[in-house]
């Protein structure tokens, strides 16, 4: 797995289908290319000090470190937006619901977009 780093992958992956947990939010976007699997981490500013959104996302890097690759899907970005929630929440139980997340987020249709013509 590699890591996201450009402001438009991540701005990408916000736009496709997204299921909220306690302790963060999984967002997906499917690529075209060959390329391995892509995860970014991000933390706003309301979620606390410095040191406490960077203890966010090493929990939350450790979470997807801990995972099955085989249950995210080839191709694909993903982008885990922590929470406040993610200090205090037991880790064991964030990673069930990474699983429960992943699970989720491929059983969601895919976003398509309709124009309305009036």
């Amino acid at each position: 797995m590699e890591r996201l780093r450009q402001r438009a992958d991540f701005l990408a992956a916000a736009a496709g289908p997204r299921v909220n947990a306690p302790a963060f939010v999984l967002q997906r976007r499917g690529r075209d290319d060959s390329g391995p699997i892509r995860v970014g981490f991000t933390v706003t500013k309301k979620n606390g000090t410095a040191p406490e959104r960077n203890r966010i996302k090493r929990r939350l890097r450790e979470l997807v470190k801990r995972v099955d690759p085989l249950s995210m899907r080839a191709h694909s970005d993903y982008v885990l937006v922590g929470r406040r929630n993610a200090l205090t929440r037991d880790f064991a139980t964030m990673l069930d619901d990474l699983r429960a997340a992943l699970h989720r987020l491929e059983r969601q249709p895919a976003k398509t977009t309709t124009s309305k013509t009036t």
